[in-house]
């Protein structure tokens, strides 16, 4: 077997022992171990793994703020028809009701309902005659001028 050759190293200055280990320490710490490259597998195993789940947690808490948004719309919409249920329960809102809206009374009384009458027509305005326009005028005054002044 040929072994591979070395540099001549008759020509360079021999290096003292603590230049040799920071050369050698600087050689390991840019070399990619096989545990570095194992470890930065795992780690963007992990953050892949964690990506989708944590997507659809964001998702699903959007989804319950909406949904609670709507329950309180809902429960004030709820708590607006009771209001409203309770009041028709009543007699005298019914009541008053029938006589607002459908204009009815009780037998034996007269009722009366008030009509706006027609207001008075607003006096006839009479309209001035259309303004000459300007170029009517101008043409006017060129044709005037154009004449023999009658003595």
């Amino acid at each position: 077997m040929v072994a591979p050759q070395q540099p001549a190293a008759s020509n360079l200055p021999p290096a003292s022992p603590a230049q040799s280990a920071a050369m050698a320490a600087a050689a390991r710490s840019t070399r990619l171990t096989g545990r570095a490259a194992l470890l930065a597998v795992v780690i963007c195993a992990i953050a892949l793994s964690l990506a989708y789940p944590v997507r659809e947690y964001i998702a699903q808490r959007q989804q319950i703020d909406q949904l609670l948004a709507q329950q309180q719309s809902m429960s004030a919409q709820v708590k607006a028809l009771q209001e409203q249920s309770a009041k028709l329960n009543q007699t005298w809102y019914i009541e008053q009701q029938a006589r607002q809206q459908l204009h009815m009374c009780f037998p034996g009384e007269q009722c009366y309902e008030v009509i706006p009458g027609r207001s008075a027509p607003a006096p006839a305005v009479r309209k001035a005659a259309p303004a000459v326009p300007w170029y009517a005028r101008l043409w006017q005054s060129l044709r005037h001028a154009g004449t023999e002044p009658s003595r």
